[in-house]
């Protein structure tokens, strides 16, 4: 791993003030690193701009250090401060609520069998497209009575076979069944991806024309959409997803630019697993204007004002990026006060670990969760950085033993650097024990201490195996990589401020040792490795879950390991689908979304690179349009 350039204060102060930071054009300034501890909380030192091969750190003694090639924080203080909208005044507020009530109309209107508005030949198709559409808009929190008694009526209709388009369709129909599946099973009932036979041919593949319609495309778009649901077991699912990804790759090379070309390369990118509801709704929005013009989906909205919809989307969108500017303010003045930018040789992604938690808990109520969730996520990142490549071992070894003792006194025996990132670890991890104290009632603290101890004794194995060049076994590798991952010591805590009740006999059948931690957990260590393991390697850290099979496999190639490996993370997707939605679960809803939207977010930076130390592409991108970007009426 490189280590670390300081870039001088007079050259950071006369940096441009803009809102983001580059680095491309700043070269690496050989230095040394002083040894200011943080314990002056409210100091703050803007982070390095950049790193070089090597460098010495001044300690008592001259010590080598290995640090990671990372670029700095891209998000300027002033810039983030200075964030403002309108749309926070009580006038936006009341607009939104006679908005939703005007929606709830409309919704009623469907449940008025008067042969008017809804025809029994389309009355199933139209109750589903509506969910579904404001359920991609991410409006869906105000009207759950209403997607309820939709999902009902059409449940009442479902079959062996499926369903048609509407209760008096005389054949079953693949758009139909295909979106009802999909919604009907994440919403908790018992529905069988067999119907999906119905519509394969004896030579397995699913029946489609050479004219490849518009009306046709659309069936397997929801094919495919339906087939990311799939749980353990279901071939048919598997046999799905294989061919409508095909088809829809063809067929959005030859349809022109529109919502639905859009809407089919946002699925191919995004999936399920990846599309995050906020960065979902931003896309959409988009989309359902365009599509709801074509005359395909005009007899599906008879009865919807669509221009209605999509103004309460905005405003809905609107108003919670007001609350989102005050939440990162307010995140970024713990950054600045808890002195961790002085660490210039670890990654800073508040601003980025902030975006995910807006973009999984878009409800306002849980503003705990959103800080929460950014604060440990944060923390998890520098603490890798401090494990993996900054830390000597008996410096590592006097930290987690502190952790341990958790008592501030400790802070003693500790090396400068390490001093003030153990008081914002005790002080970070009691706040959010206090804050779920208020819904939980009961002192949480002792359950999450053991969380954390276990988080820090995985690292300090991984960093003798760096300091050893051990290579372990792909089993051992595995089994101790699910708890560095990380996954339970980010999810625990702010899950246990939502407002749920989360006794410890059901907490622990989400958290550890639940078949749903173990899987999330091991969701994050593979993926995490697919994406890092070049960068890890040169860095001097040569095991990973790549390297570690090829240890075991003598003879294969990383190609082989990596196959082999994805192939695991898909079987491990649809295990966690079943945890997830198993209609038989006794956690509360809530927690279980809260804890899958967690892999989500973890996966979504993950898609294309080590989205937390390469932030200046996909990241960036996130952050602009669903944290700093409103939209426009």
């Amino acid at each position: 791993m490189s280590p670390v350039s300081v870039v001088p204060l007079a050259c950071k102060l006369c940096l441009c003030r803009s809102m983001t930071s580059s680095t491309d054009e700043l070269k690496p300034l050989p230095t040394t690193i002083p040894t200011r501890g943080m314990c002056g909380r409210r100091m703050s030192v803007t982070p390095s701009m950049s790193m070089s091969l090597n460098t010495v750190v001044s300690d008592n003694d001259a010590v080598q250090r290995r640090i990671g090639d990372y670029h700095s924080n891209l998000w300027n203080d002033d810039f983030i401060q200075s964030l403002t909208t309108p749309y926070g005044a009580p006038s936006y507020i009341e607009r939104a609520d006679r908005l939703i009530s005007e929606v709830k109309e409309m919704f009623n209107r469907m449940c008025m069998e008067d042969g008017e508005l809804m025809s029994p030949l389309n009355d199933l198709i139209q109750r589903l497209w509506t969910v579904d559409s404001v359920e991609r808009l991410g409006i869906d929190r105000h009207f759950k009575n209403e997607i309820k008694a939709s999902l009902d009526y059409v449940y009442s209709y479902w079959n062996e076979k499926g369903i048609g388009c509407g209760r008096q369709s005389v054949v079953t129909d693949l758009n139909s069944t295909a979106l009802g599946l999909r919604i009907l099973r994440q919403h908790g009932y018992t529905v069988s991806s067999e119907v999906l036979k119905v519509f394969e041919e004896e030579n397995g593949q699913f029946a489609c024309s050479p004219s490849q319609t518009e009306g046709e495309i659309r069936s397997f778009l929801n094919l495919y959409r339906a087939s990311l649901i799939a749980f353990p077991g279901e071939k048919v699912m598997e046999e799905a997803q294989i061919f409508s990804s095909r088809y829809l790759k063809e067929a959005v090379q030859k349809i022109p630019v529109s919502g639905l070309s859009r809407e089919i390369g946002d699925v191919l990118e995004y999936g399920w697993h990846t599309n995050l509801p906020r960065w979902e709704a931003r896309n959409y929005m988009d989309v359902f204007g365009q599509d709801t013009n074509t005359s395909f989906n005009k007899n599906k909205m008879q009865y919807m004002n669509t221009e209605k919809i999509l103004q309460l989307v905005k405003l809905e969108f609107n108003i919670f990026h007001s609350l989102q500017q005050r939440e990162l303010q307010c995140l970024l003045r713990w950054w600045k006060e808890s002195g961790l930018p002085q660490l210039t040789f670890a990654r800073h992604r508040h601003v980025e670990f902030y975006t995910l938690a807006s973009c999984i808990a878009c409800e306002p109520k849980h503003s705990a969760f959103r800080l929460g969730f950014a604060k440990m996520c944060h923390l998890v990142t520098v603490l890798d950085d401090v494990y993996d490549t900054f830390g000597k071992m008996d410096e590592l070894e006097l930290f987690t033993a502190a952790v341990k003792r958790w008592d501030l006194s400790e802070t003693e025996r500790l090396p400068e650097y390490m001093k003030g990132l153990y008081v914002v670890v005790f002080e970070t991890v009691n706040e959010l024990a206090q804050e779920a104290e208020k819904t939980q009632g009961r002192n949480t603290l002792n359950y999450v201490r053991k969380a954390w101890e276990a988080y820090f004794d995985s690292y300090m194995k991984e960093a003798e195996w760096i300091s050893t060049g051990y290579l372990p076994t792909f089993e051992e590798y595995c089994e101790n990589g699910k708890v560095s991952s990380a996954y339970r010591v980010a999810a625990l805590q702010p899950i246990l401020t939502l407002d749920v009740q989360l006794p410890d006999d059901i907490l622990k059948g989400i958290d550890f040792p639940s078949r749903f931690n173990d899987l999330a957990s091991s969701f994050l260590r593979l993926r995490g490795d697919t994406r890092c393991y070049e960068a890890d390697r040169a860095r001097g850290e040569e095991a990973s879950c790549i390297s570690c099979y090829m240890k075991d496999n003598p003879g294969s190639t990383e190609e082989d390991a990596l196959n082999h490996i994805n192939a695991m993370i898909n079987d491990i997707i649809r295990e966690l689908n079943w945890e997830f939605l198993k209609p038989d679960s006794n956690i509360p809803m809530p927690a279980r979304k809260h804890a899958f939207d967690i892999t989500r977010a973890l996966h979504h930076l993950y898609i294309y690179r080590d989205g937390f130390s390469v932030a200046n592409k996909e990241t960036k991108n996130l952050v602009e349009k669903t944290l700093l970007e409103s939209m426009l009426f």
